[in-house]
């Protein structure tokens, strides 16, 4: 029939053309599509979907968001208003404007006692850390060269190794070492050919937090194998309890063997709008800015002079802090009145916590996955597993709750729901 050739081929249709055969090795090649491999979130996502149309009047309690539940600061968002309409804040921002750079500097001094930050050659915005993360290695990585990565964690830098064709070597990250790479159990052929070492303080997953002394090992690692360290810090200043936020280069020396990454989406509720920045090294930071200047053309001038604003602003941080450590608190009873042996973290707002083995007389959990999928599928709760180092679930505290009565009610529920069961650890 006429029109026929216009028809909209199906995904199968596609894979038979000459596109299929032209994909790069690194996204899968001419199998590109093709892997029936369910990705971990992808799972996650399937399992809910699975769970409201079953219990459709059961609220389902999703524990595994790793974003902020509420709104940026109404300052900030005022901030943004106010630039956005000015004429002179529509262009193009390039590496960023110094006004942002400053604010940036003047953060690290005031909130983690960095000093001596050159806010016009040791700081460049990042438009989020994510794509930092992706770049990074383009400044360093040639086909062979190692990156060392840490296991669980956040895989960006190594899968941009990988496509530069390069090779990651991971550490993994162990209750018995709180969640710290032994940097001693790293093989000196590996040590020596490293280029990039990927820390994440306070750790997604873990919530552990580093300390002085170990970043101050780091340092002189770093400077006997001649690795460039990148610490990812997007939750660095979310800390409880009295605990002070702590930076990588507030230790000596460590601004002379890499750099560290803030953003604002995590400690400014800032998610969506896509800011952050790279500081530390100034070599690093040009090469870093030389390579971002050709993949794009910087964040919108407003968003910029809004997050200024929001640096200026630490305490809009320290209130965000507070109620995570409030519910974490919550949590934490919560889990531990059932058996789970969960300890409260000193930073970020994700709670780390081994899963049982099973249930008394019933179930086994063979691993993290299979018991994140029996809370979502039978107990209406989101998590997410974590089984590179043992099998673990991951809870995140930033769960959707007005105020804290509601916060209440969310934990109440959740000890309510598991406890109809008993675990085995």
């Amino acid at each position: 029939m006429p029109g026929d050739e216009n028809k909209i081929m199906s995904i199968e249709q596609y894979q038979n053309t000459f596109i299929q055969t032209n994909f790069a090795d690194r996204i899968g090649g001419a199998n590109y599509g093709k892997d029936t491999n369910i990705y971990k979130f992808e799972k996650i996502k399937r399992a809910k979907a699975s769970a409201k149309q079953d219990f459709p009047n059961i609220e389902l309690i999703d524990m595994g968001v790793g974003e902020p539940d509420e709104m940026a600061d109404e300052g900030i968002v005022s901030k943004l208003a106010l630039e956005a309409a000015k004429e002179e804040n529509r262009g193009y921002s390039d590496n960023g404007i110094p006004e942002f750079k400053a604010a940036a500097a003047a953060y690290l001094k005031e909130v983690f006692q960095v000093e001596g930050i050159d806010p016009v050659n040791e700081v460049v915005h990042s438009i989020g850390s994510k794509p930092a993360l992706a770049m990074l290695p383009s400044c360093f990585i040639n086909p062979g060269d190692i990156t060392i990565m840490t296991i669980p964690g956040y895989p960006v830098l190594g899968t941009h190794t990988k496509y530069l064709g390069g090779q990651v070597y991971t550490v993994e990250l162990k209750k018995e070492n709180n969640f710290l790479p032994d940097l001693n159990s790293i093989p000196e052929d590996i040590a020596h050919k490293a280029k990039l070492l990927y820390l994440n303080y306070p750790n997604n997953p873990t919530g552990a937090s580093a300390t002085p002394e170990f970043f101050s090992a780091v340092v002189d690692w770093a400077k006997k194998y001649n690795v460039v360290v990148i610490h990812d810090a997007p939750y660095a200043a979310l800390t409880y309890d009295g605990v002070k936020p702590l930076s990588f280069l507030s230790v000596p020396g460590a601004k002379d063997v890499g750099v560290e990454l803030h953003s604002l989406s995590k400690s400014y509720n800032m998610t969506g709008w896509r800011i952050g920045f790279v500081a530390g090294n100034p070599l690093v930071v040009k090469a870093f800015s030389d390579v971002k200047d050709n993949n794009d053309s910087g964040q919108f001038i407003a968003i910029q002079k809004a997050a200024a604003y929001g640096l200026a602003n630490p305490q809009i941080t320290e209130a965000i802090a507070a109620k995570y450590s409030r519910r974490h608190n919550m949590l934490v009873d919560a889990l531990n009145s059932l058996g789970f042996k969960a300890e409260k973290p000193k930073g970020s707002f994700f709670l780390y916590v081994a899963a049982p083995k099973g249930v008394k007389g019933g179930r086994r959990f063979e691993s993290g996955e299979d018991f994140s999928q029996f809370l979502i599928r039978e107990k209406l709760i989101s998590t997410v597993p974590w089984d590179d180092a043992g099998a673990f679930v991951r809870f995140s505290v930033t769960f959707v709750a007005k105020g804290e009565e509601e916060e209440k009610r969310v934990i109440s529920e959740i000890q309510r729901r598991l406890s109809d069961v008993e675990f085995e650890f």
